[in-house]
């Protein structure tokens, strides 16, 4: 049996024993880098608009997208499973990684040709040093891999941090489950009727509407078609840069 061939069963006996949850039953290519050190360095607040990685309940189970994944923001919040395929470097029977998107991998047109890993139309991973060397050897450096969406799985309800100020009110959601990226989010003060949120940049929106004194209620609907309402899930006496959790998730 060829090298390929022997690939193949080897995928088909992983998914086989794969989780069930999967929202993707189809494996695509990319290629995966890593970033920072195996602490967990540069894991603050990226392009998705989430803060410190750790506090949010992503840890180190994270990567940066390129731009073919990231989809302007859009992608932000969705889980992936990834598999080293092909190369010395890759972990003998390492299995999968599971991470959430969480930062942009930007385009390089500077660099040597070598380093234009995240630049259009490539697919690609910037995965936390720790995430890559689950599956593949440090000096490998750069790895093929397979990848697909899976649902994410998170700890506790949906979470909203609220930013700005009387007339600007951001709000970034983050910790959901399901599919996890959110693509629309509605927003309603016990006086007020609801109000559709505009994305703002990566899972922060906004909305100009004054809402100061009234408890605050939440639609949030994923990519897959999914929403569900969080009723008064801040009180009247809620102020800017608190969070509040939601008593559900997806």
């Amino acid at each position: 049996m060829n090298r390929s061939m022997t690939f193949v069963v080897l995928l088909t006996s992983f998914v086989s024993v794969a989780n069930l949850t999967s929202i993707d039953s189809a494996w695509d290519d990319a290629h995966a880098t890593f970033y920072g050190d195996i602490s967990g360095g540069e894991t603050m607040q990226g392009a998705c608009g989430y803060g410190d990685l750790f506090k949010e309940g992503y840890g180190l189970e994270t990567a940066a997208l390129s731009t073919a994944l990231f989809n302007n923001g859009q992608t932000c919040g969705a889980c992936f499973e990834i598999l080293c395929v092909n190369s010395q470097w890759c972990k003998p029977k390492a299995g999968s990684i599971r991470i959430t998107a969480t930062n942009f991998c930007p385009p390089n047109y500077a660099e040597p040709i070598q380093y234009h890993w995240c630049n259009p139309p490539n697919k690609h991973f910037d995965l936390s040093m720790k995430m890559f060397t689950s599956i593949a050897e440090y000096r490998g450096g750069i790895v093929p891999v397979k990848f697909r969406r899976v649902m994410c799985q998170k700890s506790g309800g949906v979470r909203f941090e609220i930013k700005g100020n009387p007339y600007f009110i951001m709000v970034l959601v983050y910790n959901v489950g399901g599919a996890g990226d959110v693509n629309s989010v509605a927003i309603k003060g016990d006086n007020s009727n609801w109000i559709s949120m505009q994305r703002n940049w990566g899972q922060i929106w906004h909305t100009g509407v004054r809402l100061v004194g009234q408890k605050i209620s939440f639609v949030i609907r994923t990519s897959d078609g999914r929403s569900v309402t969080f009723y008064n899930v801040a009180p009247e006496s809620w102020t800017f840069g608190q969070t509040f959790e939601g008593s559900s998730n997806l």
